[in-house]
C-alpha cells in the first residue's frame, strides 16, 4: 500500500465535510465553508497545521480588498473558525475580527406597489408565485421547495418544512389566494411541487428572481427592491395594520425578536393615533 495513503477518517478535509453534514449545514454553505478553506490553502501553499494567525488575517484583508462584503468576509471567518478550532483543535483566533455588517434597512413596497407590480405579469403561474411569496411572507427558497400537500385550505395555514435553520414553521394562506390556489392544484398530487419549471421539476431560486425584476422594470417603479421585498413588505404591512410582533416572528420564522423589530424602523405608523397612557 502507497505509503504517503491518508486514511479518510484522518484526512482533515474529510473530517470538515462530515462535521458540516452531521450539523446539517445547507448545501450552500458546505459548498462557500469549502471554498474558503481550500482557496486558503492553495494561496497559501502551507501545510493546514502550519497556517497561523497572519496567514488568515492576509486572506481575509485580500478579500477585503477586492470589495467582498461584510457578509461574505463572515462566511470566511466561519468556515475557518470551525475547521481549525472544531478539525485541528487549534485557538488562534483571539486576534481576527468579525467584520462589522452594515445596519441597512430593507427595501419595502407600498401595497400599491406591490399590486402595480403584480399588474404588469401576464403569465398566471408567475403572477400567482410572486402573489403566493407576498400573501404569506414566504423566502424565495421556501416557495420553490412548497408541495402541495402543504396547503392548508380549511384552516388557511401554510405548513413551511425544513425552513432557513432547518425548522418547520406554519404561517397564513391568504384568503383571496386560496380558491386561486384550489383551482391550480386541482391535478397535482399532494408530493408535487406546487410551482414546476416548465421542464417538470422545481423551479430554481434565478427563475423566481427574475420573474420579478422584470415585472419591477415594466411597472416603472425605480426602486432597488428585489423578490425578497416582498417578504419584507408582507412584515411591514402587517405591522402597519396593528399585528402584534410577536405574531409576526412566528410567521417569518425569526429566531429572535430583535430581527423582527426591525420593520418597526420602516413601518407608516401613525404616532399621532398613539393615546399616552395618562390619557
Amino acid at each position: 500500500m502507497n505509503g504517503n495513503y491518508q486514511y479518510p477518517s484522518k484526512d482533515p478535509i474529510y473530517q470538515f465535510k462530515q462535521e458540516m453534514k452531521l450539523r446539517k449545514f445547507s448545501p450552500k454553505t458546505v459548498k462557500s465553508y469549502l471554498h474558503y478553506i481550500t482557496d486558503l490553502l492553495e494561496i497559501s501553499n502551507k501545510n493546514p497545521k502550519t497556517i497561523n494567525t497572519d496567514d488568515i488575517r492576509k486572506y481575509l484583508e485580500n478579500l477585503a480588498d477586492k470589495g467582498l462584503s461584510s457578509s461574505s468576509l463572515n462566511i470566511a471567518h466561519s468556515a475557518f473558525k470551525l475547521y481549525f478550532e472544531k478539525i485541528l483543535n487549534r485557538r488562534f483566533f483571539a486576534n481576527i475580527p468579525r467584520a462589522k455588517q452594515p445596519k441597512k434597512l430593507p427595501e419595502t413596497l407600498t401595497k400599491e406597489e406591490v399590486h402595480q407590480i403584480l399588474g404588469t405579469i401576464q403569465n398566471v403561474k408567475h403572477k400567482l408565485m410572486l402573489g403566493f411569496m407576498y400573501s404569506s411572507g414566504l423566502r424565495v427558497s421556501e416557495v420553490i421547495n412548497c408541495k402541495v400537500k402543504n396547503l392548508d385550505f380549511e384552516s388557511r395555514l401554510l405548513h413551511i418544512c425544513h425552513a432557513k435553520g432547518a425548522k418547520d414553521r406554519t404561517t397564513i394562506l391568504s384568503e383571496k389566494m386560496c380558491p386561486v390556489l384550489k383551482k391550480y392544484t386541482k391535478n397535482k398530487g399532494g408530493n408535487d411541487f406546487l410551482f414546476e419549471s416548465d421542464r417538470g421539476g422545481k423551479l430554481t431560486e434565478r427563475t423566481m428572481q427574475k420573474v420579478f425584476s422584470d415585472a419591477l422594470s415594466k411597472s416603472g417603479i425605480k426602486r432597488p427592491a428585489t423578490c425578497h421585498s416582498l417578504r419584507h413588505s408582507f412584515a411591514t404591512h402587517l405591522l402597519e395594520a396593528g399585528t402584534s410582533i410577536r405574531y409576526i416572528q412566528e410567521l417569518l420564522g425569526h429566531a429572535k425578536l430583535e430581527t423582527t423589530q426591525i420593520y418597526t424602523k420602516v413601518a407608516n405608523t401613525n404616532l399621532q393615533t398613539i393615546k399616552s397612557p395618562l390619557d
